[in-house]
């Protein structure tokens, strides 16, 4: 959305000058004088400087506002309105408080448009790349109630235990990651460094090398010949991937697949289904319309297959199917959560059913994660022994043969 700059009149007369994101110039002037203004001048920001911009934040990543100022922001704006503080108050105290670059200049333009008469939902909409569409939501429930400050709480909670998901599978990921990139740098040092050394002891000797010794020194003698084209292709490789899980269409396979990988996938798995069910408990018991919710979880689930599972969902719901069978259709829940749901669609407590299956998966996920190291030590196992019997056949078997011959 473009930025303009304009100056106007305040009811008292008074100049004031600001920025605001509108569709164009005549939004821009309806909303200072929707707030008691009178425009003066209204310009548009070029678009060089815009990209700059752009750029700047980008690579500004020690600026970027993340999970934990969303959390922060949202405890604080419950506590402030609970205690009966204006919100444009409240605002402009956070102000002087908040670190983060993006993060202040979002709340700067968010009170800049509150002063103008906008609605808090409707400002904090123009900021996407901050606040997600089942907060924005959320907040757009609670204006509509009256019940703003109640609804920053509910959102400060939802957030919480994300970030606690979150969290399960980054420690999930820490020690296959560690062992898979230990293994890759011994696997490097092995080829640049030890088996050349061992091939210029074999060279002295004028004799047959077996096989997995010649293997092994050609593969060698490549990576210390092209190591740079190596890296380049690894790089190259790796931009191109980010590039393809950046489409929708890969994104969707790559998704996809997370879910099948061996021992982490059930982690993967449950952790997403943790995530959707409380996403769409705190949407629904906030007063959002029961399609809205499905929709708004399913953007903000974080895996694109379960996404798609999650529309047709809301597709089959809105053909009339109830909540419990639209969910068995789409083969992503186990029976004792069915079941969990269509206890929730008798009863009217669909949001606490969900609450119970979000807590039900938060459980799994610990369960599988504190099995983690048991369940996947067989594998490194296979990897390491690998690895050991391609040293012992490469490395060890010819100084076996030549120490015979030279004894004979």
């Amino acid at each position: 959305m473009p930025q303009f700059s304009y100056s106007a009149r305040g009811p008292n007369g008074a100049l004031q000058k600001g920025a605001m994101q509108a569709q164009s110039a005549t939004a821009v002037a309806d909303q200072l004088q929707s707030g008691g203004m009178i425009p003066l001048a209204i310009h548009e920001a070029k678009e060089k400087g815009r990209m700059g911009e752009k750029l700047q934040r980008a690579l500004d990543f020690r600026n970027r506002a993340d999970l934990d100022d969303l959390i922060l922001f949202s405890r604080q704006m419950y506590s402030l309105l609970h205690a009966g503080i204006p919100i444009i108050r409240s605002l402009r105290g956070m102000l002087e408080t908040v670190k983060k670059r993006q993060m202040r200049e979002a709340l700067q333009a968010i009170l800049e448009e509150l002063e103008g008469g906008r609605q808090v939902s409707e400002a904090l909409e123009e900021h996407p790349q901050i606040f997600p569409p089942l907060f924005t939501s959320i907040v757009q429930t609670g204006e509509a109630g009256g019940r703003l400050d109640q609804a920053f709480l509910e959102i400060s909670s939802y957030l919480e235990r994300e970030k606690e998901t979150k969290m399960r599978v980054k420690t999930a990921l820490r020690y296959p990651t560690f062992v898979v990139v230990a293994i890759a740098v011994a696997i490097a040092i092995l080829s640049l460094f030890v088996i050349p050394t061992f091939a210029k002891v074999f060279a002295g000797f004028d004799a047959q090398l077996p096989l997995p010794t010649r293997v092994l020194m050609a593969v060698s003698d490549f990576a210390v010949a092209y190591w740079p084209y190596v890296l380049g292709a690894g790089a190259a490789l790796l931009v191109g991937f980010r590039h393809y899980v950046s489409t929708e269409k890969g994104r969707l396979r790559w998704d996809r697949f997370k879910l099948r990988i061996p021992v982490l996938g059930s982690i993967f798995l449950r952790a997403s289904l943790a995530r959707f069910a409380r996403a769409f408990a705190t949407g629904f018991s906030s007063g959002v319309p029961l399609l809205h919710s499905l929709h708004l979880t399913a953007r903000s689930v974080g895996n694109e297959y379960i996404a798609r599972h999650v529309e047709d969902m809301r597709d089959m719901v809105e053909r009339g199917e109830s909540l419990t069978n639209s969910a068995a259709a789409s083969k992503l829940f186990t029976p004792l959560v069915l079941q969990m749901l269509a206890v929730g669609e008798e009863t009217g407590g669909v949001d606490s059913m969900l609450g119970e299956v979000a807590e039900f998966y938060d459980r799994e996920v610990d369960y599988d994660i504190r099995n983690l190291a048991t369940n996947i030590e067989p594998i490194l196992i296979l990897i390491i022994g690998a690895m050991v019997l391609v040293l012992a056949l490469g490395v060890f078997l010819p100084m076996w043969s030549l120490g015979t011959a030279a004894l004979g």
